[in-house]
């Protein structure tokens, strides 16, 4: 090759920037004493060019820069640093035997087909062990137009989804099982679903290949299937592509992504800013520890990993130069890959200071909420970490950041499980959890409420197993959480007794209409809706086959209760009752907008035996919110219950739910709902029934129809 025409460079932007018809290459490391730039042809092992950076001509202040002209198409680079290498000591981490990524690369190498070992050995030592490297990516992707959706996050319902998982089943029907395309044809399926956002599990470069377990049945290592260890923040999974090559994979996000928008579906991403796949001293070292092992990670007095995460090391997120990292990270994801969102996992460690203490008001929580390019994005805390911080309600008193509302989901499931005192908890979260957010002068909608998600029981396995059965994780069952606040129903997994079913069949049921009509915005997780079960496995993170890809089988099979799912999304979508702006006032009198009712039409008792709630959410006469009233009456014990319906002016009750009724009995359409004549309405044990008022001249709403399935 002809010999590389060089310039200075200059230090901004970091990573790769075009500058006319020239590449400036600008990476940041305060410790580093020498940086080699190598530049590889794709596919080959052996860098074809090393340059070392001038200490003097390439470098302003920390960051080492060079600019360079006519490299050729599907360069591949990566960077070799020398400096002290002193673990415990001084904490630095250098070495002469690894080429480290660059942090900002927006794609890598080598990564196409998941699963592959991508470990390679190279003849000479510039070729070093590790075949992954930066690619040069052109931005020349068309976005036809496309702008954020920017639903309001009240109007909001959002469905977590592993890339992979979702349609790698050979069942899914798709031609590019597994992948960012494989979204896009099960598009017309969320559509009709009628969610408003989908929430990835991580799309971050991670590293599948651990080898940390073995499924004891094969033999076989398990890989880490969830992705929850980023190598390489601003760079989509290459082996989620269907043509991940030379950077192909980041047009393919784009085309995703550029497809939900045009089908009316926002994209959030699940973002892991609290550790990386480096791990502790004894891990790979990809990228930061080679960098800057001091400045990237909390490290202790000792200089060893802090460990906040319970993934061998911290991010040390409230260093000014790490957040500026992570801010120019997620102004990128939103700018140039159009995303809507991120939920920010084990959100907690972005409150701990280098020290590890948690701070008052974490400089990086703010920024985040603050940063004048997000200011339309939806941020989403999982407000705890590894280490027993828990901040449900209390992450950030700043109304741009919502929680995942682990007490939503907690209180739930105790009260559908039969535990006593269970009763006003879920009364306060069907109202929003006022506890936890109006404090702070935040609303309902800053609770993301959900009863499961990647991490636990899926909703069918939630009602059919006291235990969690994760034998084929290869850790004997000692993984994965033992208080799961289940019950299996009446017998622990497969079983062919119908009562059993029956009961089963109505707690996934009523559950679904607790969450989809309680105030706050409801997350689901894929294939909930249609009964998808991990046979017990409460932590499938390692689990890359048919237990945790979905089953679309199961879709067909479950077609009553895939239709109960899309007819309850609808209904929380027509009625703004539901997704009100404001909690409720602290009133008796109905202009409150909620009125709890008990039993026999007498005040509701608040006490520890009690297992049945009633509410009626008044929607005539509020002027922020016109709308019907709806009556909801929740059953969470063991023998049935009689309510007295309220009295109506004008109108009359007509049933349209009735999770103990089995399809399609068990959701009316509103239309053809029937107005009752009794007063008296049982409620079976574990249902939920649900009325809405209409007026004599609306439609359906003559006399009862006994027995009359509802359409």
């Amino acid at each position: 090759m002809s010999p590389l025409q060089n310039r200075q460079g200059v230090p901004l932007p970091l990573g790769v920037s075009l500058h006319g018809d020239k590449l400036n290459f600008a990476l940041f490391s305060r410790h580093a004493e020498s940086v080699s730039l190598l530049l590889f042809q794709a596919g080959k092992t052996d860098a074809w060019a090393e340059i070392e950076l001038d200490h003097i001509i390439n470098k302003t202040g920390d960051i080492w820069h060079i600019m360079l002209d006519d490299l050729p198409e599907n360069t591949e680079y990566g960077y070799l640093l020398l400096g002290p290498y002193d673990p415990y000591g001084s904490g630095h981490f250098f070495s002469s035997d690894r080429v480290v990524l660059d942090p900002y690369a927006h794609a890598l190498s080598n990564g196409e087909e998941w699963g592959r070992a991508e470990e390679l050995q190279g003849k000479t030592k510039s070729g070093r062990d590790f075949a992954r490297r930066g690619v040069i990516c052109k931005n020349e992707f068309d976005w036809q137009g496309d702008r954020p959706l920017n639903i309001p996050l009240r109007d909001s319902i959002i469905y977590e989804m592993h890339v992979r998982g979702f349609t790698k089943h050979a069942s899914s029907g798709v031609k590019h099982p597994g992948t960012y395309r494989g979204i896009i044809e099960k598009i017309p399926y969320l559509k009709k679903l009628g969610i408003t956002a989908v929430e990835l599990m991580p799309v971050m470069e991670f590293f599948e290949n651990e080898k940390l377990f073995k499924d004891p049945e094969t033999g076989e290592y398990l890989k880490n299937y969830w992705g929850y260890n980023p190598i390489c923040f601003f760079a989509p999974k290459a082996s989620y592509a269907a043509d991940g090559l030379h950077g192909r994979q980041v047009d393919e996000f784009k085309e995703m992504v550029r497809c939900l928008h045009a089908a009316g579906i926002e994209v959030i991403l699940d973002v892991v800013f609290n550790h990386t796949g480096e791990g502790d001293y004894d891990g790979t070292t990809y990228s930061f520890r080679g960098i800057d092992n001091v400045i990237y990670y909390l490290l202790g007095p000792n200089k060893e990993y802090m460990n906040y995460s319970g993934c061998g090391n911290t991010i040390n997120c409230n260093h000014p130069l790490v957040r500026n990292f992570i801010m120019i990270c997620l102004r990128y994801w939103v700018m140039e890959m159009h995303v809507d969102g991120f939920r920010f996992d084990l959100a907690s460690i972005l409150g701990r200071s280098p020290t590890g203490e948690i701070l008052s008001n974490p400089p990086m929580v703010e920024q985040i909420a603050e940063d004048p390019v997000l200011a339309n994005t939806k941020i989403i805390a999982e407000a705890w970490d590894a280490a027993g911080v828990y901040q449900v309600g209390s992450f950030s008193t700043d109304r741009r950041w919502a929680e995942w509302n682990g007490r939503f989901r907690d209180d739930l499931r105790a009260f559908m499980c039969g535990h006593e005192n269970c009763v006003a908890n879920l009364a306060t979260r069907i109202a929003g959890s006022s506890d936890l957010y109006q404090w702070s002068s935040r609303r309902p909608y800053n609770s993301i409420n959900f009863v499961t998600s990647h991490d636990g029981f899926t909703l069918a396995d939630l009602v059919s197993y006291n235990d969690k059965h994760n034998n084929r994780n290869g850790e004997e069952n000692r993984d994965g959480d033992n208080h799961n606040i289940s019950w299996n129903s009446g017998a622990e997994g497969v079983t062919t007794d119908p009562v059993i079913l029956d009961l089963r069949s109505r707690r996934v049921k009523s559950m679904a209409v607790i969450l989809l009509l309680s105030q706050g915005v409801p997350m689901l997780m894929a294939g909930d809706e249609f009964g998808r079960s991990q046979q017990g496995n409460n932590n499938c993170w390692c689990q890359d086959n048919e237990l945790s890809w979905i089953d679309w089988q199961d879709a067909q099979k479950q077609r009553g209760l895939r239709r109960f799912f899309t007819k309850l999304i609808a209904l929380r979508r027509k009625h703004k009752i539901f997704r009100r702006c404001d909690f409720f006032a602290d009133s008796e009198t109905n202009k409150n907008g909620i009125s709890w009712w008990g039993e026999g039409g007498e005040e509701q008792k608040w006490d520890a035996s009690v297992h049945s709630l009633g509410f009626v959410l008044h929607g005539h006469g509020l002027e922020e919110i016109p709308d019907a009233d709806f009556l909801v009456m929740v059953n969470g014990g063991s023998v049935p219950v009689d309510f007295t319906l309220p009295p109506v002016v004008t109108g009359s009750w007509c049933r349209l739910i009735d999770t103990s009724l089995h399809y399609p009995a068990d959701f009316c359409d509103e239309m053809k709902a029937h107005g009752v004549q009794r007063k008296i309405i049982k409620v079976q044990p574990m249902a939920v029934v649900v009325f809405i008022v209409k007026r004599n001249s609306e439609r359906g709403c003559g006399d009862e129809r006994a027995n009359t399935p509802c359409g």
